[in-house]
């Protein structure tokens, strides 16, 4: 734990390695499981339960870019654009263009993403 009381685990070897499961999969966000830790994303081709309330999804790549999907004013996917880069130990993905928002991954695995906002 960091002296400012957030845990902060090194998460991405050096250098990069493309094939993690990081960069090859769409995670998304999975409420029902939501921890005080964080909130819980798993891989979409888990099985994830059935929802009335549209799914935030994210997808990192190995070059730096982002996709964030956010249900829309309709609840229908909008995705929008946004950059990552690792920082004091955790991945950082911050929307580019008008939408001011920031997600830290603070721990993941091959089935699994801790996400701070």
């Amino acid at each position: 734990m960091q002296p400012d009381g957030i845990f902060r685990a090194r998460l991405l070897p050096n250098p990069i390695k493309k094939n993690d499961p990081l960069f090859s999969t769409r995670w998304v966000h999975v409420f029902e499981e939501d921890t005080p830790e964080g909130a819980v994303y798993r891989p979409d081709s888990a099985d994830l339960p059935l929802s009335r309330r549209p799914r935030e999804q994210l997808e990192l790549k190995a070059d730096g870019s982002a996709s964030v999907t956010m249900p829309g004013p309709d609840d229908r996917p909008e995705p929008i654009h946004a950059r990552w880069e690792e920082q004091d130990g955790e991945v950082r993905v911050r929307a580019t263009g008008n939408t001011a928002r920031e997600l830290r991954i603070v721990s993941h695995s091959a089935d699994r993403l801790i996400v701070r906002r």
